[in-house]
C-alpha cells in the first residue's frame, strides 16, 4: 500500500491510517495491535503534513507484521535525538494554532511500534521506518 501527503494538507493526513486500519481488520489483527499501528501511521502522517514539502507512506502487511516506511522531501530533522524528546517542536505557529505539533508525534511513534528508525538530511528530508508485530 502506498499513499502520498503534500505538505501542509492536514485534511488528507489520516487517509493512509485509515486505509491500514481497514486492511488490517479485514485480516483480524487484534484490536490493540491495530490501535497502536494507527496511531503510529497518523503520527507520521502529520509530521509529513506540518513539516515537509511532500512525502510518502508505503506499508508492507505480511502475516504476523507490519513495516512503514514514511519518507518525504522536507527540511529534514537538525538533531534527531531532541526531536524524540516529548514536547519538542518545531512546527510554525500556523500548525500550532491548528491543534498540531505539540511535538508527541515521534515519541508516539516510537511508543506504538517494536522497531524504529529515522534517518534525516537537513535541507533533503526524512525517512522513518517502523515495524509492528502482531497476532
Amino acid at each position: 500500500m502506498v499513499f502520498y501527503i503534500a505538505g501542509g494538507d492536514f485534511s488528507n493526513a489520516g487517509k493512509a491510517s485509515s486505509q491500514i486500519k481497514k486492511a488490517l481488520k479485514q485480516l483480524n489483527v487484534n484490536a490493540k495491535s491495530i490501535k497502536q499501528i494507527v496511531v503510529a501511521v497518523y503520527e507520521a502522517e502529520v509530521n509529513v503534513a506540518a513539516h515537509a514539502w511532500e512525502g510518502k507512506v508505503t506499508a508492507l502487511i505480511g502475516e504476523n507484521d507490519i513495516q512503514v516506511i514514511v519518507s518525504d522531501r522536507g527540511p529534514g530533522i537538525e538533531d534527531i535525538q531532541q526531536a524524540m524528546q516529548p514536547g519538542f517542536s518545531t512546527a510554525s505557529k500556523e500548525v500550532r494554532e491548528m491543534g498540531f505539533g505539540a511535538g508527541m508525534g515521534l515519541s508516539n511513534i516510537e511508543k506504538n511500534t517494536n522497531e524504529m528508525n529515522i534517518e534525516s538530511q537537513v535541507g533533503e528530508g526524512t525517512t522513518l521506518k517502523f515495524r509492528c508485530f502482531y497476532s
